[in-house]
């Protein structure tokens, strides 16, 4: 059973404005969230960590093969207007969030699509919403995304796709998946994530986030 809603997924219209992006609440199964909850990575650090790095559970593997497989990167294609299946994928995941995360930023040039699925109860925080602006300033926002379970959240990568959020300390997981234009800035991206991980763990030190 698909742990996807890939129907609501492909019937939520493409927002244009400031740029490419739509959220699609409920894009996780509700009957899979359980389960997902009890195996997502025991992330206990801020910072996004590559997969692998801290236990994760089946429920939540089998959602990361379907998130690499042909079905769903043929919906994001078709929805972007653009073939992805050349492009690699990357997954990174967040558990902890700290005042210091939520930077505004465009994303960095080697990413083509950045999607966002957030695994977090009901969220009733004025911080950690995240932003999709039209400047560097939080205030000029088209949207507001509460990081609550199963939403999905994606845009297209531009010099100006700008987001970010107010600040929380707590608990905020998500999951990122992108897919980039070479497997070489995987390679790079998921050492610095690592490094950055036992840095955070032993230092201290601050990311942006999402």
């Amino acid at each position: 059973m698909s742990m996807l809603d890939l129907d609501k997924f492909r019937a939520t219209p493409l927002q244009h404005d400031p740029y490419d992006f739509l959220c699609v609440p409920g894009f996780v199964k509700r009957e899979c969230l359980e389960e997902l909850h009890r195996d997502y990575p025991k992330v206990d650090r801020p910072g996004s960590i590559p997969l692998g790095v801290f236990p994760q559970g089946p429920s939540f593997d089998r959602m990361i093969d379907e998130l690499k497989g042909p079905e769903v990167c043929k919906a994001f294609s078709d929805k972007f207007g653009l073939d992805l299946s050349p492009y690699p994928t990357m997954f990174t995941a967040r558990g902890m969030c700290r005042p210091t995360d939520g930077k505004i930023h465009p994303d960095s040039a080697s990413k083509i699509i950045t999607v966002l699925i957030y695994m977090n109860p009901p969220w009733e925080a004025a911080g950690g919403r995240l932003r999709i602006l039209r400047s560097q300033n939080l205030e000029d926002y088209a949207a507001e995304v509460p990081p609550e379970e199963g939403t999905l959240m994606c845009f297209r990568r531009s010099d100006t796709s700008w987001h970010g959020h107010y600040p929380f300390e707590g608990q905020r997981r998500a999951i990122q998946m992108n897919w980039v234009k070479g497997s070489v800035y995987i390679w790079h991206e998921q050492w610095r994530h690592r490094v950055g991980a036992w840095a955070k763990g032993v230092f201290g030190g601050q990311s942006k986030g999402y």
